[in-house]
């Protein structure tokens, strides 16, 4: 019999164009189940069950795994996390673009120099090497830029203080004519499009990550600003001579590095005697409520690996700072979230760096229905987020 609205595995196989066995085979690994399945064991699948499928199959031609498929879709049931999701995977088909017109002119390159001069440029052939294994760094780009979007947003849609996290610290940074600044692990560039009209026209800031993909990401997003520039590096070696800034920013970045001590050697040593280094951190209450809420849900969850807050924290910052820089005081951002629909609190429990999705992922309609019940009157979330704002010492 036709249900209305529901295609068999055959017709929805066939509006995809792919057969039924693969199909069959989304649904065995759990990537694609059926929206209805009848008392004889048939299998239904719906028009959103479609727009799931094209997702899969872009996905899998862009040579992400069927594993890594099921972390980037298993939220997308929620409209807004889709429309979220389709943004990211247009931002990963640019890279892959770009990334293809760098190969074939790499090709072109090596072709005309083997016709002219009867020889192989093994340099060029390295490079050409080192751009086809750029493809592996797709997977990670994607995943780190859905990762920043969903804690961004969570902070967007909830936060109570009216005066955004990335101006309060475009504020802090007091940037006048004329000023050079570094900003270090710049992430997806949001400090600068968030504040661009309140920015001078005549100073110069070097955006810097350890991501390459990131950087072509704000590249986008920043367009052709001649007060910008971009570079990719480690900020353990950071790669210019001394005294060459007068404000370095290091937004959520010192509690990543694994040697803070070394971080702030580099950056004493680049900026101007008497330049600024701002950076910022939590405090231990940030954010409490959400692991309290997972680990209700099932106590083996870590959101995270390490206590960020323990390395480079409110409480311990200051004193890690004091050998390298003078007057260091401290701002805190007084905020909370108060959080009332489940979908953007799940994206941004699934973005964590921790071992969640081991757990959350083969129960995501519970654990979907559990925090849907937890917001139903809103969640109180704390946040304890400041700024250490440093004097380099003259």
């Amino acid at each position: 019999m036709k249900l209305p609205g529901y295609y068999t595995s055959g017709q929805f196989a066939h509006m995809a164009e792919v057969s039924v066995r693969t199909i069959r085979y989304y649904d065995q690994q759990n990537i694609l189940k059926p929206s209805y399945i009848n008392e004889s064991g048939a299998r239904f699948y719906t028009d959103e069950d479609f727009v799931r499928l094209q997702q899969i199959l872009l996905l899998k031609y862009l040579g992400f795994s069927l594993e890594d498929i099921r972390e980037m879709t298993i939220n997308d049931t929620d409209y807004h996390l889709m429309q979220n999701a389709l943004n990211l995977q247009l931002k990963l088909i640019d890279d892959k673009i770009e990334q293809m017109q760098l190969v074939k002119q790499a090709i072109q390159d090596t072709s005309r120099e083997i016709s002219k001069n009867h020889t192989v440029n093994w340099s060029q052939m390295l490079h050409l090497i080192h751009l086809t294994g750029m493809e592996k760094s797709l997977k990670t780009q994607y995943q780190n830029a859905s990762n920043i979007s969903a804690r961004i947003r969570l902070h967007e849609m909830y936060s109570q203080n009216q005066t955004g996290w990335f101006p309060w610290i475009y504020h802090n940074c007091k940037i006048t004519d004329g000023m050079r600044i570094l900003e270090i692990g710049c992430g997806d560039g949001t400090l600068w499009n968030e504040n661009m009209a309140k920015l001078p026209q005549n100073i110069s800031a070097v955006l810097s990550d350890i991501s390459e993909g990131m950087l072509r990401d704000v590249r986008r997003r920043i367009g052709s600003d001649s007060r910008f520039s971009f570079q990719a590096f480690d900020c353990h070696r950071i790669p210019f001579a001394s005294d060459s800034f007068d404000l370095v920013i290091a937004n959520h970045v010192l509690f990543y590095c694994d040697d803070i001590a070394k971080v702030c050697r580099e950056v004493s040593r680049i900026l101007v005697p008497g330049g600024r280094f701002l950076c910022s951190t939590y405090g231990a209450s940030h954010m409490q409520e959400i692991t309290a809420l997972v680990q209700e849900f099932d106590s083996r969850i870590q959101l995270s690996g390490d206590a960020l807050y323990a390395r480079f924290g409110l409480e311990n910052g200051a004193e890690l700072l004091a050998p390298y820089f003078s007057e260091i005081s401290t701002q805190l951002y007084d905020d909370a979230l108060y959080v009332t629909d489940a979908a953007p609190l799940i994206e941004y429990i699934l973005s964590c760096h921790g071992n969640q999705n081991q757990y959350l992922l083969e129960r995501y309609q519970d654990f979907r229905r559990f925090v849907e019940k937890k917001t139903l009157k809103g969640f109180h979330i704390t946040k304890s987020a400041g700024l250490f704002i440093c004097r380099n010492k003259i």
